[in-house]
C-alpha cells in the first residue's frame, strides 16, 4: 500500500502588512516540494468545520489579530491535542488576542517590538546539534524584533537579545525567545517569529529552520 501524501491546511489573513498571502504561498511551496497536499484559505470560517481541521495532518494559522468564536478555539485546540500538528511564525502568535487557550496552545503571545519596527539583531541557537537547527548558525537579520509573553515549559531553539532598555516595558537586558517547538496533548507546535515579509522568510537561515519546523511538527 502506497501511503498518501501528507496534507496542510494554511490559514492566512487580518493585517495585510504582514503580506499574509505572498507568505502563505511561500509556506506552501515549501510544504509540496515535502510532499505535502495543501489547501490555503483566507477565512476564519474553516475554523468552525471541525471534520475538515481533523483530516489535516498540519494546520499553519498565517493570520494577524482577529477573533474565533468559542466554537472554533474549541476545535482548533481539540483537533490539536487530538494529534493534528501545529506551525506557524510571526503572526501567528500576534492572532486571537483575547482567547488566552489560544495563547496556550501556541506557547506564547506578541507584546511590542521595543525600538523600533526595524532593527538589527543576532538570532542565537543555544543548542546547536539540535535536529531543528543543527548546520544552521547563528545569524543576523535587519526585521522587527518580538517581545512576547511566553509558557515557561517550551523549548527554545533560537533566541535574541533586548540588549538596551526600552522604558517602561524593557527595563533590564533581557533573552527573549525567537524560535520554539512544545508539545499540546498528542500535537506538536512549531514556532518561529521571524517572518514580519517574505524576504525574512526567504532568508536561508530562516526557510531552512521553517521547512524542518513544518516537517517536524506533522501528524506523526
Amino acid at each position: 500500500m502506497v501511503p498518501r501524501n501528507k496534507r496542510a491546511l494554511i490559514v492566512e489573513g487580518g493585517y495585510e502588512g504582514h503580506k499574509p498571502r505572498e507568505i502563505a504561498l511561500i509556506v506552501a511551496h515549501m510544504l509540496s516540494q515535502q510532499h505535502f497536499e495543501v489547501e490555503i484559505y483566507n477565512t476564519l470560517a474553516i475554523f468552525s468545520h471541525r471534520d475538515k481541521l481533523a483530516e489535516a495532518d498540519l494546520i499553519i494559522p498565517l493570520w494577524t489579530m482577529g477573533e474565533l468564536t468559542p466554537e472554533q478555539t474549541l476545535n482548533l485546540t481539540e483537533t490539536i491535542a487530538a494529534g493534528t500538528g501545529l506551525a506557524g511564525l510571526h503572526a501567528t502568535a500576534d492572532a486571537f488576542r483575547s482567547v488566552i487557550e489560544y495563547q496556550a496552545m501556541i506557547g506564547g503571545q506578541f507584546l511590542a517590538h521595543p525600538g523600533g519596527q526595524n532593527v538589527t539583531y543576532r538570532v542565537h541557537l543555544p543548542h546547536p546539534n539540535h535536529p531543528l537547527v543543527a548546520g544552521i548558525g547563528d545569524f543576523v537579520v535587519t526585521t522587527e524584533q518580538y517581545y512576547m509573553m511566553v509558557d515557561p515549559s517550551i523549548a527554545v531553539l533560537a533566541h535574541s537579545c533586548f540588549t538596551v532598555p526600552a522604558p517602561p516595558l524593557v527595563w533590564r537586558p533581557v533573552i527573549m525567545p525567537t524560535a520554539w517547538n512544545k508539545q499540546y496533548g498528542k500535537g506538536r507546535i512549531y514556532y518561529n517569529s521571524l517572518g514580519h515579509s517574505p524576504d525574512i522568510v526567504l532568508m536561508p537561515q530562516v526557510s531552512e529552520m521553517l521547512r524542518r519546523g513544518l516537517v517536524w511538527a506533522s501528524r506523526r
